[in-house]
C-alpha cells in the first residue's frame, strides 16, 4: 500500500491541467486494474470500474489536488517515524490506495462500481451528473474522502451555494458633478450587509461574502462592483430559503441594478443519510469509531442528493488537508482498507 501511494503521490494532478490529471489517472488506473483485474472505462478525465450490470455498492472519490505543478519538486514524497507526506497524501490519495486494496480482498465485486473523479476540488462541474447517474438506486455510497481528526467519519456535510452579485452604476467625475453618478461601490456595501444578514448561525446557515472588487479610478464615481458569496447550509430547507432571500434582493440607490448569478453547488449531506451506515461501521469495525459533522463539501453530498444513503470519509487517517505538510498514518492505512472491505460484504449479503 504504501509503494502504490508513493507512486500515486510521486504523479502530480491539479485540477486545472490535463496533461497532468492525464497522467495521473494512467497511474490510478493501472492501480484499479492490477488489484482488482479489471480496466476502467474512461468517461473524459473520469475512470469508471463497474464489476456487474447493476450497482448496488458505489465507492467514489477523486484524483485531483489543489497542489500545482512544481510542488513536488520542493516538497516530495517521504516517510518518517510512520507518518507519510507530500502533496496530495491525505486528500485524497490514500483513500484511492486503501480503496483499491480493499477491493482486492473481495471474494466477489458483483454489484460494485468505483468512480474516480478528477475535478472534485473545483466543485466538480463535470462530474456532477455522472456521480448522480452512477449512484442512482444503489444501496450504498461509500466516499473515500479523508477522514476528519483521529480518523473520524463525516456523518453530515453541509450544502453549498456560490453566487457572483453584479452591481452596475453609473460613472461620473468624482470632482466635477459626483452628483450625476450611481456609486456602485455604495451600493455594493448595502447588498454585503443585506447577505450577511440572511445567515442563520443558530442553524449552521452561513452566508459570506468573500472576494470583492469595485470601480476604476480614483477621481470616478464606480460604474460596476461585483462580489462573491459563499453560502453554507445543514439542510437543504436551509439551501432553499437563502436561495430564494438572495434572489430577492433588490437595489437600495436610485438606477442601480443589481444581476446575480450562481446557486446551490452542492445538496447538504443531512445525518440521516449516513446514520444506518455509521451504525453498521461500527458493527463492523475492529476499533471503536466516532462521527462528525463538518462544513465542507464532498462528492458524497451528490450521492445523498439523489437519495442513496452514504457515508463519508472513509479514506485516510492523518491532517493537514489542502495544508502544506498533509500527512497519513502509515499505520491505519490497512484498518481502513479493512472497514470498507467488510461494509462492502455486509451491504452485498
Amino acid at each position: 500500500m504504501l509503494a502504490d501511494l508513493a507512486a500515486l503521490v510521486g504523479v502530480e494532478s491539479p485540477s486545472a491541467d490535463p496533461a497532468a490529471l492525464a497522467r495521473c489517472a494512467e497511474v490510478v488506473a493501472d492501480l484499479g486494474e492490477r488489484l482488482t483485474g479489471l480496466a476502467p472505462q474512461r468517461v473524459g478525465p473520469h475512470l469508471l470500474w463497474r464489476y456487474s450490470a447493476r450497482t448496488e455498492v458505489l465507492v467514489l472519490g477523486h484524483y485531483d489536488t489543489v497542489w500545482p505543478l512544481g510542488t513536488l519538486a520542493r516538497w516530495p514524497f517521504s516517510v518518517t517515524e510512520g507518518v507519510a507526506t507530500g502533496p496530495g497524501c491525505f486528500d485524497m490519495k490514500a483513500g484511492l490506495v486503501q480503496a483499491f486494496h480493499a477491493l482486492s480482498t473481495l471474494d466477489s465485486l458483483d454489484g460494485v462500481a468505483v468512480l474516480v473523479t478528477a475535478d472534485e476540488e473545483i466543485g466538480s462541474p463535470g462530474s456532477r451528473p455522472l456521480i448522480e447517474d452512477t449512484a442512482r438506486g444503489a444501496r450504498a455510497a461509500f466516499v473515500l474522502e479523508a477522514s476528519a481528526d483521529g480518523g473520524a467519519l463525516k456523518t453530515a456535510r453541509k450544502g453549498t451555494s456560490i453566487y457572483h452579485l453584479e452591481v452596475q452604476g453609473l460613472a461620473a467625475h468624482a470632482g466635477l458633478e459626483p452628483e450625476r453618478g450611481v456609486n456602485a461601490t455604495i451600493e455594493l456595501a448595502h447588498q454585503v450587509l443585506a447577505l450577511s444578514a440572511i445567515a442563520r448561525p443558530e442553524l449552521g446557515t452561513t452566508v459570506t461574502p468573500s472576494v470583492a472588487s469595485a470601480g476604476t479610478t480614483v477621481n470616478t464615481v464606480p460604474a460596476a462592483a461585483r462580489v462573491s458569496v459563499d453560502v453554507r447550509t445543514s439542510s437543504l430547507a436551509e439551501q432553499r430559503r437563502v436561495d430564494e432571500e438572495i434572489r430577492s434582493l433588490c437595489p437600495v440607490l436610485p438606477g442601480a441594478l443589481l444581476r446575480l448569478d450562481g446557486g446551490p453547488n452542492r445538496p447538504p449531506l443531512e445525518r440521516s443519510s449516513s446514520a444506518a451506515l455509521f451504525e453498521l461501521a461500527q458493527q463492523v469495525s475492529a476499533t471503536p469509531l466516532t462521527e462528525v459533522a463538518v462544513g465542507g463539501a464532498s462528492d458524497g453530498n451528490f450521492t445523498a442528493g439523489v437519495g442513496v444513503p452514504t457515508l463519508d470519509g472513509l479514506g485516510a487517517v492523518g491532517g493537514g488537508a489542502h495544508a502544506e505538510g498533509e500527512h497519513v498514518v502509515v499505520d491505519r492505512m490497512p484498518e481502513r482498507a479493512e472497514l470498507l472491505a467488510a461494509l462492502i460484504r455486509r451491504v452485498l449479503t
